[in-house]
This record gives structure tokens, C-alpha cells and sequence, in this order.
């Protein structure tokens, strides 16, 4: 998909909703991890996504692309169904046993910072002009100040530094997913998201039994929380990441990653009686200054046509 990314209200609304959805999904995971281990979570969220989901793409009747592949467009794919759930979704798991959920919010971020100058390569209509590049810096800057302000207390302190290097990883592996996705020829967004999880599940199920053993038998609020997981922020929010990223391009996808540390600050503020020092408050007004002048081209056009 070469064309030109295009940003309408509808787009700044799934965003804004997907920066909610995500920003709080680190504290339900903390919860969850309590009652299972990380990759048998990893791999229940996306099974339990694909099936839902699998269900909605059968009732539409399997649609997917609508001309025949190539198979390099079949590898793509795969890869990018590795590389949007099923890697992340393991990466995040573990790293949460040792950082904080805030600390993993805040890693969510750097998918802006890789985004951006691969896109600038790669994308059609997603070059890094001086006023992005601007937003950007400033933006990063908040991201810093919000790192240092809270989100490197940890949980735990032998692997600390291993789940910094995890979460990142995730991060990674969102920004290179959204770029391939981007790229692909057009496609029903329902059947895409569908088989992005299927993938996923086809290969986090065998990696969570090799890695962890048979899976752990979960209590009631467990299992509540995991049908959350794969309901609201793996199946939902994965159908409104494909629409943003295949209308929008990868780059306006990619801040939905400056808001998401923003909640799971605050709602571990709120949740979890975390501080909220003046620092935070100043890494907040530096984000969303960035965020906006990165995309005052796109708001002025957006609002010049409501007018």
C-alpha cells in the first residue's frame, strides 16, 4: 500500500482509544501475572484474541486480499504476525516480573523513535520534514524525563536489567511490524488482524510448552483477567492498530506509543497510590507538545476541512 496516508478525525479517535486501552493493559498484566507465568499469559491473551477473532473473519466470510499474493507478501505476513504479538506479547511478560508496569508503559515510546526513520525510507508520504523532526526531539525529551522521573523503579533487582532490554525489544518489534505492515497490498482489515493472531498463537502456544511446561491451572479472577487481555486490549485494540496503520501510515500509529506511558503513569498513580512528582507533570506537557507539533500539518488540514 504506496498511497499516501490519510488522517481524519476517526483516526485521532481509535488512537486516543488505543492509548487508553494500552496504557492500562501493563497494570492488568502486573495482575495477571500473579496466577500464571509469562509466556503461558503471552500465549492465552493471543489464543483467546485469535478465536474471537476468527470467529467475526468467518462470519465476513474469510476475506482477505483481493488479488492472490505473492509469496514474498505470504513471508511478510508471518513475519509481522511474529513481530506484533507474538514476540512482543512474550518480551512484555517477562520483562513485567522485573521492572515496574510504568517502567513498561514508558518503553512503549521508543516505537516512535524507530518508526520515524524507517518510514522516512520506506513509506510513501512519511517523510521527516524539520517541524516533525522538531516535535520529535521535544517529544523524546519528555520521554526521558518521565524515565528518569519513575519508571525505572523496579520490582526486582537480579534482572532488572534484562526486562529493560525486553520491554525495549517489544517495542522494537511493534515499530518493525507497523513498517511491513504499512506495505502490504490491500487487504480486509478484519481478515488481516484475524490472521496476525492466528500466527501468533500458532507460535507462542508450542514456545510457551517448550520454555515453561504444560500450562498452570489459573483461578477464576486469572482467567477473568486473561479473557480481558485477549478481549479488550489483544482482539479490539489489534483490529483498530490495523485500520490506524493501513489509513494512517505507521508513523501517526506510532504516537499512540507517547501517549501509553502517559496512562500507565497515571493510572498507577491512581490504582496503585504511585507518586506523581512535578517531573511527571513536565514530561507530560513536553509529550503531547511534541505530538502536536509533529502533526500541526495534519490538525490544521483536519480541522480546515470540519470548518
Amino acid at each position: 500500500m504506496e498511497t499516501a496516508p490519510r488522517i481524519t478525525l476517526a483516526s485521532w479517535l481509535m488512537v486516543a482509544t488505543l492509548a487508553f486501552v494500552w496504557g492500562g493493559t501493563f497494570l492488568v498484566t502486573e495482575v495477571a501475572l500473579l496466577g500464571i507465568t509469562p509466556f503461558w499469559l503471552a500465549a492465552a491473551r493471543i489464543g483467546f484474541a485469535a478465536v474471537l477473532m476468527g470467529m467475526v473473519w468467518a462470519a465476513l466470510g474469510f476475506r482477505l486480499f483481493e488479488v492472490r499474493p505473492a509469496r514474498a507478501t505470504t513471508a511478510t505476513v508471518l513475519a509481522i504476525g511474529v513481530l506484533s504479538s507474538a514476540l512482543p506479547f512474550s518480551l512484555l511478560a517477562w520483562g513485567q516480573q522485573y521492572v515496574t508496569s510504568g517502567f513498561a508503559g514508558v518503553s512503549m515510546a521508543a516505537v516512535a523513535l524507530i518508526v520515524l526513520p524507517l518510514a522516512h525510507f520506506t513509506v510513501a508520504g512519511e517523510r521527516m520534514t524539520p517541524r516533525k523532526t522538531v516535535g520529535f526531539a521535544i517529544g523524546f525529551v519528555g520521554v526521558v524525563i518521565l524515565i528518569g522521573a519513575q519508571a525505572f523503579e523496579s520490582t526486582g533487582a537480579a534482572r532488572e536489567g534484562w526486562g529493560r532490554i525486553a520491554c525495549v525489544g517489544a517495542a522494537a518489534c511493534y515499530a518493525v511490524a507497523s513498517i511491513l505492515m504499512r506495505r502490504l497490498p490491500a487487504v480486509h482489515p478484519i481478515g488481516l488482524a484475524s490472521v496476525l493472531l492466528m500466527i501468533g498463537a500458532a507460535v507462542s502456544l508450542p514456545v510457551a510448552l517448550a520454555v515453561e511446561g504444560p500450562p498452570p491451572l489459573p483461578d477464576a479472577k486469572t482467567l477473568g483477567v486473561l479473557a480481558f487481555l485477549g478481549l479488550i486490549p489483544t482482539a479490539a485494540a489489534n483490529f483498530l492498530r490495523v485500520l490506524v496503520v493501513r489509513s494512517a501510515g505507521p508513523v501517526f500509529m506510532s504516537l499512540v506509543n507517547y501517549q501509553v506511558p502517559l496512562w500507565s503513569v497515571l493510572l498507577g498513580a491512581w490504582l496503585l497510590s504511585e507518586p506523581l512528582p512535578s517531573s511527571l507533570l513536565l514530561a507530560m506537557a513536553l509529550i503531547l507538545t511534541g505530538v502536536g507539533l509533529s502533526q500541526f500539518g495534519a490538525l490544521s488540514r483536519l480541522f480546515k476541512r470540519r470548518g
